[in-house]
């Protein structure tokens, strides 16, 4: 399977044809969801712009670069889950957990691409995934990163309903987080670049405090 870094795309196919949730029991409507996630990409977009062009930047094959890249590649399978559950879903609590998630991965999308654009890059390279991480030997099975969801598993959520959709979801997305934070920390590790070194922390922070939410509604969602 192909995934592509561009998160309004993912959004797109994952739109449901209908949605027989209650007015109010979503945080945010589909609509405003879209709209919310251009918004995101194109402030995003700005934050790479925020400073002048330094010397010394990372390069074409730097481990900066190659993990911005595969990181943005591997948001984009998060946003997409995210759409899925958020239209989908009827638990108010994975509605919010699923539009918070599809927010904050679509803007630092946007803001990993930026600073690529910013150092005269092009947000894809000709190293293979995770080239830039030492011992990742064997980390990619079937082309995909770490935690990442097989097409197989995807076309399974997309086919869900009510509570298995909610296991679904949780599951995979607790999954996802797991290996994005293992990204993360691996290039905490390896750089030096303070942009970059603020967004592995941020990611790792907020996957974490995202995974603890996970498995109390996991564990509710069983029990019920």
């Amino acid at each position: 399977m192909t995934l592509s870094t561009d998160s309004d795309a993912a959004a797109e196919a994952a739109a449901p044809a209908d949605d027989p949730t209650p007015a109010g029991a979503r945080r945010f409507g589909s609509g405003w969801i879209a709209l919310a996630l251009i918004v995101g990409l194109l402030l995003g977009a700005g934050a790479g712009f925020v400073g002048a062009r330094t010397l010394g930047v990372p390069g074409e094959n730097s481990a900066e670069a190659g993990f911005l890249r595969d990181m943005s590649t591997h948001h984009a399978q998060a946003v997409e889950m995210s759409m899925i559950a958020h239209a989908n879903s009827t638990d108010p609590q994975i509605v919010t957990l699923a539009g918070d998630i599809a927010l904050t991965q679509h803007g630092q999308i946007g803001t990993m691409h930026a600073w690529l654009r910013d150092w005269n890059l092009g947000p894809t390279g000709t190293e293979p995934p995770m080239a830039w991480m030492p011992g990742a030997e064997g980390s990619v099975r079937n082309g995909l990163m770490p935690g990442m969801a097989t097409p197989e598993q995807m076309a399974a959520l997309r086919k869900a309903t009510g509570k298995d959709l909610d296991i679904q979801f949780l599951t995979l997305m607790r999954q996802h987080h797991l290996g994005g934070i293992h990204m993360a920390q691996a290039i905490l590790d390896m750089s030096d670049n303070e942009k970059v070194r603020w967004l592995a922390t941020s990611m790792v922070r907020g996957q974490q405090s995202e995974i603890n939410l996970i498995d109390s509604m996991l564990q509710r969602i069983r029990q019920s």
